[in-house]
């Protein structure tokens, strides 16, 4: 197939949207735990998404899922529900967006590589080695930035967590899309992890009564309506059409978006370290992802 007609493929345009969506989340992030209470934030975006897929399921009067499947949807609520809004909520209280957007530049091979090991596929020896280069430039690169080990903060810590639950959510998630369909996946994921960010939200209001400015306010509704609800639209549906591994490539841009839009929102420098930090992480994730993998 041309190259022209790859890049315009159904899956990809449709993953190319979710990026798209998603490269604004750090940023916005940043912006509002800047004057609310991370816990609200990382919480009550869930729970403001979660009043919203709500809303869809009863006017589409979607059926309940078959009970075989509610395993899946709680491993998809439990990596991009909660894991990753809850990580990177917290760990951009003090970590700049474009330090975080390198960090998680590994995730498109991240979720290579879940995919193809939950697909039960076998990945060439190319992509392994490509896969543990991009996790030793991620390393280097906090290493580097922080100014030794003794230097690493726990920010680093969350983001690298953050990039697992959601490289766990994103594989499965895209593999249940093609079961319940694509909108179907992110709102019963949100329904189902409602309860916990329910109590979570009002945890974090009865501490800290949330009070913000109109930028903090107009961030936090973009990460509660379009990072965890409307992207997912886009990004599962891409995942749904596949192949995944081919799709995640997808996701090399947004740490590329993320660091223009945090020097553009933020005012964040961009550093000569920042700048090649992304650009191995983003070279070793291509590679990654476009290694031969093999069916079993």
């Amino acid at each position: 197939m041309p190259l022209t007609a790859r890049l315009l493929s159904p899956g990809l345009l449709w993953g190319f949207l979710g990026v798209l969506a998603f490269s604004f989340t750090l940023p916005f992030t940043r912006i509002a735990v800047s004057t609310l209470d991370p816990l609200f934030v990382g919480a009550g975006r869930a729970l403001v998404a979660a009043l919203l897929a709500t809303a869809v399921l009863l006017v589409t009067r979607t059926r309940l899922p078959a009970r075989r499947l509610w395993p899946r949807i709680l491993v998809v609520a439990a990596g991009v529900v909660v894991g990753f809004p809850f990580l990177t909520s917290f760990a951009l209280q003090t970590a700049p967006a474009s330090h975080g957007a390198v960090v998680i530049g590994l995730l498109p091979a991240a979720t290579a590589a879940v995919a193809v090991l939950r697909a039960r596929e076998r990945p060439s020896r190319l992509f392994w080695v490509a896969s543990l280069a991009g996790a030793a430039a991620v390393i280097g690169f906090t290493v580097v930035s922080s100014g030794g080990f003794g230097g690493l903060q726990l920010s680093d810590l969350l983001l690298l967590g953050a990039v697992v639950a959601a490289a766990v959510g994103y594989a499965e998630g895209g593999l249940l899309a093609r079961e319940i369909g694509s909108w179907q996946v992110i709102c019963w994921a949100l329904v189902a992890a409602a309860p916990v960010v329910a109590v979570l939200t009002g945890v974090s209001v009865a501490a800290h009564p949330p009070t913000a400015g109109i930028d903090g306010w107009l961030a936090f509704g973009y990460v509660s309506g379009v990072s965890m609800f409307l992207g997912f639209f886009a990004w599962y549906r891409g995942l749904a059409i596949g192949p995944i591994a081919s799709v995640s490539q997808i996701q090399l841009v947004q740490p590329v978006l993320t660091i223009v839009w945090a020097a553009l929102l933020l005012g964040e420098p961009l550093t000569l370290v920042t700048a090649l930090g992304a650009l191995a992480v983003v070279a070793c994730a291509a590679l990654a992802v476009r290694s031969r993998v093999r069916s079993r």
